[in-house]
């Protein structure tokens, strides 16, 4: 069976070809190029490179968010629209679970967590072992996550490139319970993510009409909105 992974929730991109349990060719970089510009042609460096064409394709899998708005609707759109006119299933895989899969060697939970500015994050605590949530994907003030952190008083794996931003409020608080992931596992790799969509049932085709990303927050305008709502009912 032959997987085409995408990844564009965050700054990096990863694209990769997996058959049959095997990563054929793999693209992972973090570099200054948006989404829009790179992700086809990524998308058709790595078929080349496995030799392959779209109709060989048997499943697509995608990161779904949470992360940056642009990023995903980028890389769900490109899914969906593959997905379609090769009538081939897509499956969503949690863009923070793809990351923390990297670590699934980890003796420890694992914390992947990606920036949402204003020191806000998003962040998911896995198990290492199963890759089972501890707590679920959530956006969260980095203060809250912490606390959450602190109550399960055990060593958390941090793992992503957003982690440096606030290692040392995590070092003040979680202590020697803060463990640190090496840098080779903070970029997220397409492979990881067809893994975890491997272990999933594949959907219809006709649900890649209702496939939608999952941000895990309201965007700005319209938690504005609701703000304004709340003041005239007042």
């Amino acid at each position: 069976m032959i997987w085409l992974g995408i990844e564009t929730a965050n700054a990096p991109l990863s694209v990769a070809i997996v058959q049959d349990n095997k990563v054929i060719a793999e693209v992972v970089q973090n570099i200054k190029l948006t989404h829009s510009v790179g992700a086809m042609p990524a998308i058709e460096e790595v078929m080349n490179k496995a030799g392959i064409t779209p109709v060989q394709i048997d499943a697509i899998a995608v990161s779904e968010g949470p992360g940056s708005y642009t990023g995903v609707r980028i890389g769900v759109t490109l899914a969906k629209t593959l997905a379609w006119s090769l009538q081939k299933p897509l499956v969503g895989v949690s863009s923070l679970k793809a990351l923390a899969a990297n670590a699934r060697t980890a003796n420890y939970a694992i914390c992947s967590i990606i920036d949402a500015r204003r020191q806000n994050v998003y962040a998911g605590i896995y198990k290492a072992d199963t890759m089972e949530p501890i707590i679920e994907d959530h956006h969260d003030h980095i203060d809250g996550l912490l606390q959450k952190l602190q109550q399960l008083q055990q060593p958390i794996f941090f793992v992503g490139t957003d982690v440096d931003l606030y290692m040392g409020k995590i070092q003040q608080v979680l202590g020697d319970f803060a463990i640190r992931a090496p840098f080779t596992m903070d970029l997220p790799r397409a492979s990881e993510l067809i893994a975890l969509a491997q272990q999933m049932p594949l959907p219809t085709i006709e649900a890649v009409h209702a496939f939608v990303p999952q941000y895990r927050r309201i965007a700005e305008a319209e938690a504005n909105w609701i703000k304004e709502q709340k003041k005239e009912q007042l």
